[in-house]
């Protein structure tokens, strides 16, 4: 009879104990990857049908998009170059989760194949060096 108590005790004291493992677990996550999402879509928002091939004064339009998925509110800044030109640059504040897209319609008034345009992401305050870059070979004819 002394032994029954003695494992209904210790049978407690480990439910208890994983009740208690279970709560912080559940209460203190281990903080995961931190990381900002930045992508380009087609005009038609998907990823693919890119606007490479245009016509001199054809327009082109794609989609930036970023998700900040850095554990907290951050800001931003979106530049987009065409062959080294800026064309544009745009500052926006994200908080965590939350989703930003840019419509951005371009042309090219010079002929040429594989002409750059590069989008970059600046993470603020930090504008030297782009937090994430992507590019389009644009062919114009």
């Amino acid at each position: 009879m002394k032994s029954d108590k003695i494992v209904s005790y210790l049978l407690i004291v480990l439910i208890v104990t994983a009740i208690a493992a279970v709560v912080y677990i559940t209460l203190n996550p281990s903080p995961g990857e931190r990381f900002t999402e930045f992508y380009i879509l087609g005009p038609d928002g998907k990823a693919g049908d890119y606007p490479t091939n245009l016509t001199l004064g054809e327009d082109g339009t794609v989609i930036i998009g970023a998700v900040n998925h850095e554990g907290n509110a951050a800001n931003y800044e979106v530049v987009v170059r065409l062959d080294n030109v800026t064309l544009k640059n745009e500052t926006f504040k994200l908080e965590n989760n939350e989703e930003k897209r840019i419509t951005f319609t371009f042309n090219s008034n010079q002929s040429g194949d594989g002409q750059r345009l590069e989008f970059f992401l600046y993470k603020l305050p930090d504008t030297q060096q782009p937090y994430r870059a992507l590019e389009l070979l644009v062919n114009v004819h």
